[in-house]
């Protein structure tokens, strides 16, 4: 016996944790992932969407990885060059406030280090933390090209995003204005429209007049009355009969006085509140758009601290909350609050940190969209990247046609530095952008320039990741050969943030598409169909499952838990994979040991063997179809029913006695074409569930898979005609499985049973012979099919004519003993449910249904009791 015999001995059951280990230790030092170009060889790459630098393991990672890693596998076991880029996103905003939170633990701000230190800072805890998802991502058994890992504030790729915004800047698509921005107090930056959740929140809607000089007054209606001290008119729709004798007159802002204009504008909503609107246009989209228009002033009332500036008069230096609370109880003594209703309304929050947003007129850096989105909608108009679902393309084209400038400016220090310089010198003033720092002004020659203090929105920057990370601005081997990206696996929530943007960048400086295909994964939620969230509680975390499970297990978990909508998490399918993994290695171990050191070899010379090649066939070609079209799911499903179903529950069993035959060329034959089944399945699996595949493959020397070809099924696989003999056997084998069970057969017990064919049912008698040894194995019966009638006394009905099974024998003192027991047993559950059901408390309080179920088990009691007494009678 071989020490690897001695092993496959020792081990019942697969112990993922060690194996794990060692098979990623292993593929890494063998460079098993990394990959080159190779002119001769076609080219499969996908570039992961970057994690946050500050990110740990989440179960949307642990899918969208497990859904790379199983088609980055399968392309390399068909044979393409398949490389899988791995990289972190800097992270801008959550890594600066991961850094700060340190800083204020410690009681200093990072304004109290300055710029430098504070950039050093963060640097040192990247260096530290920064790994950690990457070492998580190892853990999953991601194939990723490790020693290809790029990082977004990288020297090239920071290259790369100064080149782009100069580019973009020169030509006219990059420009400074004061507009309207979502700004966070909290994080004391703008950030985008996409950047911003809205969440639902319980309010109200204050109800407020305003004076009108000359006599009268008009009451508009606003959930934010602080607000108001940045008034600078009031607007109604030209169409409301109610305020057409008031457009053109001035009204009086309560507790300040200053006068407003009352102005007619189609963007007013005549439904809302009382149709009259006030417009504030420094800190409210709308009203900063009819403000334009309408040539008003800003009047900026509350500040980037989120507090109110001096235009609110005796309100200056009060918080949002503070201010509101002044204001309302102000207005109240004045006479002015008409009216105060409760008012649900969606209120704009920080995502980052949920502080609410405060929409502030700012000066910041803004993208035109309107050039670059036409040809990235056109893109997906014309097939060229196809987003599978498809009903994702549709809303990415929907949503192009809204596109507004993008604010890529951001008030951090912790990014891109903008390339943009100014000149200090007196008189001048020049802005300068720039590739390289300038030494002077190039309109005066002064020498006094100071760089702009802003940041990149960091999807400026990701949007470039398809690109610079494969060497782009450099004309790169790399790049030649693996852009366009094959496929993109990403979640819905940035297809507008991060997808779109990439679509724009790629056609705008490498002059193709990003990628072919994108596929939009579900979102798993909480197993109570919440969101998954660390602060609501109800976050599971993917590496407590690897702990738990195994790596196999949790990624086939994560992908039958996949489709195209939405999922609740379950523990169980994890489970489910656990135990699939477990029989996968039993299998194999079965094989293994029974072929003892025998290679594949394809056998046609039995039926069983045939049959099992066809199912093999159809099994891989439907597993194929559904990886081919992203269904994960169906993949893993097939697999798993055509592993357990037909390869564990019949094709072993059924080959068990040719494995274990006194006859070498017989047991050679079944070894060698069990062996040929074991090694397509393992290959089948691998993309999936790559520890346990590699680890049975080992033991035959056929490690590592990924340098072994993908199953492919040939036409004359499929024998439909074998699979309709097998299927025949299958069906008298439940049968009679279903007989023992119904007559409540101890297991131990063999019967004996004779077949009697129909007409014409010699094929079946020939059959059934042949497979007498397995009839025996899965349902202890010994069959007689040789011609001749049948005399027992049981007929079980099956394909191709009956069994007549003769009547058991049966030792009466034991089958007494037997009886008598359940009988007891059965009696005590009686007695139980009786006494329940008497009881007038039960009764009064149980609801209906949970009564009428155990009237229904009282009732299979007493019938249950009753046949088995009936039983235990005879026998006396």
């Amino acid at each position: 016996m071989t020490e690897q015999t001695r092993d496959l001995k020792a081990t019942t059951r697969f112990d993922p944790g060690p194996v794990e280990s060692r098979w990623m230790a292993r593929w890494l030092d063998d460079r098993l992932f990394h990959a080159e170009p190779d002119p001769s060889r076609r080219p499969y790459s996908i570039v992961i969407p970057p994690p946050n630098v500050t990110g740990k393991l989440h179960m949307g990672h642990a899918l969208n990885d497990t859904v790379q890693d199983a088609l980055t596998r399968y392309h390399r076991m068909l044979g393409d060059n398949a490389c899988w880029l791995l990289g972190t996103d800097h992270a801008g905003i959550a890594t600066q406030n991961v850094v700060e939170k340190q800083l204020r633990a410690q009681g200093r701000s990072k304004e109290d280090v300055g710029r430098d230190e504070f950039v050093k800072m963060v640097w040192e805890w990247r260096e530290l933390y920064g790994g950690t998802i990457v070492e998580q991502v190892k853990r999953l058994g991601c194939a990723c090209d490790y020693e290809r890992e790029r990082f977004t504030l990288d020297p090239p790729y920071v290259r790369a995003v100064v080149k782009v915004f100069v580019a973009l800047h020169a030509k006219g698509y990059i420009y400074k204005d004061h507009y309207i921005v979502n700004w966070c107090s909290r994080c004391g930056t703008a950030i985008s429209d996409l950047e911003v959740e809205y969440v639902e929140e319980a309010g109200h809607l204050y109800h407020v007049r305003y004076a009108l000089r000359g006599g009268g007054s008009i009451t508009i209606a606003t959930t934010r009355p602080e607000t108001m001290l940045g008034d600078t008119a009031v607007a109604v729709n030209p169409g409301d009969d109610r305020y057409r004798d008031v457009v053109g007159r001035v009204a009086v802002l309560p507790l300040l006085g200053r006068e407003l204009p009352v102005v007619a504008d189609e963007r007013v909503d005549p439904a809302f509140g009382t149709g009259a609107l006030k417009i504030t246009p420094a800190h409210d989209l709308t009203d900063f758009d009819i403000g334009r228009d309408h040539g008003l002033p800003t009047v900026q009332a509350i500040g980037p601290d989120g507090h109110i500036t001096a235009e609110g008069g005796p309100y200056a230096g009060l918080s949002i909350a503070e201010a509101r609370e002044r204001v309302v109880g102000d207005l109240r003594s004045a006479r002015a609050l008409v009216g105060v209703e409760d008012y649900t309304h969606s209120v704009a929050t920080c995502h980052r940190c949920g502080t609410h947003i405060e929409p502030l007129i700012s000066l910041q850096w803004f993208m035109r969209m309107d050039e670059l989105k036409a040809p990235a909608t056109a893109a997906v108009l014309d097939g060229r990247v196809r987003f599978v679902p498809e009903r994702w393309g549709r809303v990415y084209v929907d949503w192009m046609e809204k596109l507004r400038p993008w604010c890529i400016s951001r008030q951090l220090w912790w990014g891109h530095q903008l390339p943009v310089w100014y000149c200090e010198s007196e008189g001048c003033g020049e802005t300068i952008v720039a590739e390289e720092e300038p030494r002077s002004c190039p309109h005066c020659g002064g020498a006094r320039l100071r760089r702009d203090t802003d940041v990149l929105d960091t999807w400026f920057s990701s949007a470039l990741w398809p690109i610079a990370t494969w060497g782009w601005p450099d004309e790169t081997a790399d790049l030649a050969y693996f852009y366009p990206t094959s496929l993109l696996s990403t979640a819905r929530e940035i297809i507008f943030l991060w997808v779109a943007r990439m679509v724009m960048m790629g056609l705008e400086f490498a002059g193709d598409v990003p990628f072919r295909e994108v596929y939009i994964h579900s979102v798993i939620q909480a197993p109570d169909g919440r969101r998954m969230s660390k602060s609501l509680g109800t976050g599971i975390d993917p590496v407590e499952m690897i702990d738990k499970h195994g790596a196999d297990a949790t990624r086939f978990g994560l992908l039958l838990m996949s489709s195209s909508q939405d999922v609740r998490f379950s523990e169980e399918k994890i489970a489910m994979g656990r135990n699939f993994a477990n029989k996968l290695w039993n299998a194999g171990r079965l094989v293994l040991l029974a072929a003892d050191g025998a290679l594949p070899a394809r056998s046609e010379g039995e039926l069983v063997d045939r049959w099992i090649t066809s199912r093999l066939a159809r099994a891989t070609t439907a597993v194929r179809a559904a990886l081919e079209a992203c269904n994960f799911a169906i993949a893993v499903d097939e697999l798993y029913h055509f592993v357990w179903d037909e390869v564990c529950d019949w094709y072993l069993e059924l080959v068990k006695a040719r494995l274990y035959s006194d006859d070498a060329e017989t047991r050679a034959t079944a070894a060698g074409h069990a062996m040929f089944v074991l090694d397509a399945v393992v290959r089948l699996a691998h993309p999936f569930l790559p520890f346990v595949t590699e680890e049975i493959a080992a033991h035959y020397g056929a490690a590592p898979l990924l340098r072994r070809d993908y199953p492919l099924a040939a036409p004359g696989d499929a024998r439909p005609n074998d699979e309709a003999a097998v299927a025949q056997v299958q069906a008298a084998i439940q049968a009679l499985r279903t007989y023992r069970a119904d007559q409540r057969i101890a297991p131990a017990q063999i019967l004996s049973a004779t077949f009697v064919a129909d007409d014409g049912g010699d094929e079946a008698r020939g059959l059934y012979a042949s497979f007498a040894g397995a009839f025996r194995a899965l349902s202890r019966i010994e069959i007689d099919a040789s011609p001749g009638g049948g005399d027992g006394e049981t007929v079980v009905l099956v394909p191709g004519g009956r069994f007549e099974v003769a009547a058991p024998s049966v030792d009466r003192t034991e089958e007494a003993s037997r009886l008598r027991a359940q009988v007891e047993k059965l009696e005590a559950e009686v007695r139980r449910s009786e006494a329940k059901l008497g009881s007038a408390g039960f009764i009064e309080r149980a609801p209906q249904a949970v009564v009428d179920k155990e009237r229904a088990k009282l009732a299979g009691y007493i019938a249950d009791r009753d046949e088995l007494a009936a039983r235990l009678r005879s026998l006396s």
